[in-house]
């Protein structure tokens, strides 16, 4: 074939070449993702378009796309609308949210950051929460996704904090911070990104305008967080040791005090109310159980009058 030839492909060479079944590529024609091949004779003859059209479902797919919004992705890019701009603004979504880099972990060196002996529960667990991930066909080693966690809980451990409060503390926090990230991109999809999301894929023009507002506004969240983390954590620990030390002439703090709740206290409110009202709902439930209080106490003083 001279390099002016075009491609061709039987069933099952597409199959090969995509990595798709040939099952997998009949069920994409039949809802319109895929193109019908041409007829040729008794034979289907598909060509370097199905390849490329099959590779960027497999990419999408792996992205967290439905099969439903890939399809109207295609349809869109189709008819002119672009979709190198949408690709761009996806990639740039699902890149990294961090500078830490994975790491490998034996299981002899985890046991030896964490009391030395096995413990298969508690590495059960730890794969459950993300901490470790498994490799397969390598039953001895470990992913670890953010080495800074795994030496975080490695630093409690030897400090004395058993490690089934560590993994307790750590799904309470996750939701905590699943919320705050939750609604840090209300935020700033509300007054950044709304103007990009409509009805109908964003042009390659806005996508690309997108995923540059996303690539600017990526490390404000954690600087945000870190900031505001820094200023909790020097107030709260002043007040703890004040308070354990008993400082003469300490200073106490008059102001309101924050109150962590349980993540899934926070969870199931955020399921009956919405997040943006969870605020607002504690604050009203705190106010009526203290009115609640009240009328019981100053029924049980009327009572023993």
């Amino acid at each position: 074939m001279s390099d002016q030839a075009v491609a061709e492909y039987r069933i099952e060479d597409l199959a090969h070449h995509s990595g798709a079944t040939v099952r997998t590529i009949r069920a994409y024609q039949d809802r319109g993702l895929l193109p019908k091949p041409e007829r040729r004779g008794r034979s289907n003859v598909y060509r370097d378009t199905h390849l490329a059209r099959l590779r960027q479902i497999a990419d999408l797919l792996d992205r967290g796309y439905t099969l439903a919004s890939i399809k109207e992705l295609l349809e869109a890019w189709d008819a002119g609308r672009g979709l190198g701009g949408v690709l761009g603004l996806v990639a740039e979504v699902h890149g990294p949210w961090t500078d830490e880099e994975a790491d490998r972990i034996s299981r002899e060196e985890l046991n030896a950051r964490f009391g030395g002996l096995p413990d298969d529960d508690a590495v059960d667990e730890a794969c459950e929460l993300g901490v470790l991930e498994r490799i397969p066909g390598r039953p001895d080693e470990f992913l670890v996704p953010s080495p800074q966690e795994l030496a975080v809980a490695a630093e409690l451990y030897t400090a004395g904090v058993p490690l089934g409060a560590i993994t307790g503390h750590l799904r309470e926090l996750r939701g905590q911070v699943e919320h705050i990230a939750s609604r840090f991109l209300e935020f700033t999809t509300e007054h950044v990104f709304a103007r990009y999301l409509g009805p109908v894929p964003p042009t390659d023009a806005d996508a690309a305008e997108a995923a540059t507002m996303v690539r600017r506004l990526r490390p404000l969240a954690q600087q945000t967080v870190d900031a505001e983390l820094a200023r909790a954590m020097r107030l709260f620990a002043t007040r703890h040791l004040q308070r354990h030390l008993g400082a003469p002439g300490a200073v106490q703090p008059t102001g309101p005090t924050l109150v962590a709740l349980p993540a899934g206290t926070v969870r199931a409110v955020q399921e009956l109310v919405g997040p943006e009202h969870v605020a607002e709902f504690v604050r009203a439930a705190t106010e009526r159980e203290l009115q609640a209080r009240t009328m019981n106490d100053l029924a049980s003083r009327g009572g023993g009058r």
